[in-house]
């Protein structure tokens, strides 16, 4: 199974930023050790003429050239660096890396090791998002597939990080192809909600069983309205009973169980999936990046599922060409 990494770009951090930057190096070394039959890549960036198929280009130029106003800047939530611009294009090519696999590589299962940037708009950034990956890979999938396919392709973006995903619900609010689906904390960032094609609110302290309930009346319902031939997954840690900024109470087994019930949607209509890490901000780090190497392990039981499909396919076509 392939993922794709962009830690080796650090931003240089105030003492006290909130922000876990080492989490994504942490989970990379991990998954060496613990899911070593992932294939680790890093990713390569987004250009300017991929990050303008959902970002305007005042705002690319504005980040790249370092002309963000302090207001936009404390917005995004990271002081503006060379690296920081870096890292940004390379988490969006990664989710564009990982999603061209599963889509059009026959992996049918890929990943990003970081991404998630879900409350970056089409104008702006904020909520530690400069560019909005999933909206990214999301536009470039659309074009790459009506160039081969010659109809367009329906994308479902599952967003089970704790905060609501109100950049990707702006920026495709008004797109019949591309379905949103945020399940959030009712009470937390950002306060100021979009509307996404569906949301599901949770109040603070939500445990396992009333969450994996509440999703499985979302993907009831995501079915019943939207047929995709993509799901692009963000599988945030921060639902945590452990998370500093979540306010829910999953446990390691719940949010588990989340993963595995959004891969096996998917795999039991045979959508390829795309996976993000996206929010995780636990009062230990370990404990976010265990969430996360938890995922791995669900995702690559389902990658092996694809493969399998893959071979009995191909054994097919050789005995009756």
């Amino acid at each position: 199974m392939r993922a794709f990494y962009s830690d080796q770009f650090v931003l240089p951090l105030p003492p006290g930023h909130r922000f876990p930057m080492a989490k994504y190096r942490l989970l990379r070394e991990r998954l060496g050790a613990d899911v070593p039959d992932v294939e680790l890549a890093a990713a390569e960036p987004a250009s300017d003429g991929e990050l303008a198929l959902v970002h305007t280009p005042s705002y690319i130029q504005s980040v790249v050239q370092g002309t963000l106003s302090d207001a936009q800047q404390k917005e995004i939530g990271f002081p503006w660096t060379p690296a920081m611009v870096e890292r940004s294009r390379r988490s969006a090519g990664a989710t564009v890396m990982a999603a061209r696999t599963a889509l059009f590589g026959g992996q049918g299962v890929s990943a990003n090791l970081a991404g998630g940037t879900h409350h970056a708009y089409a104008d702006k950034g904020s909520g530690f998002c400069v560019f909005n990956d999933a909206a990214v890979a999301t536009r470039l999938m659309q074009a790459e597939w009506g160039r081969v396919h010659k109809q367009p392709l329906k994308v479902a973006i599952i967003d089970l990080d704790v905060h609501q995903g109100n950049g990707t619900a702006r920026i495709f609010e008004r797109d019949a192809q591309v379905f949103t689906l945020s399940m959030h904390g009712a009470r937390n960032f950002p306060f100021d909600k979009e509307a996404s094609d569906l949301d599901i609110e949770l109040p603070d302290g939500c445990d396992d069983a009333a969450y994996l309930e509440a999703l499985e009346h979302a993907l009831t319902e995501l079915e019943a309205r939207f047929d995709p031939g993509l799901v692009i997954y963000l599988a945030g840690a921060d639902p945590h009973e452990g998370d500093r900024l979540g306010r829910l109470s999953l446990s390691f087994d719940g949010l588990e169980a989340r993963d595995r019930r959004v891969f096996d949607w998917a795999w039991s209509k045979r959508i390829p999936l795309a996976f993000s890490m996206a929010g995780g901000y636990g009062r230990d780090m370990t404990d976010t990046v265990q969430v996360q190497i938890n995922t791995y392990r669900v995702a690559y039981a389902y990658w092996r599922r694809w493969q399998n499909l893959t071979k009995d396919l191909n054994q097919e076509k050789e005995t009756h060409p």
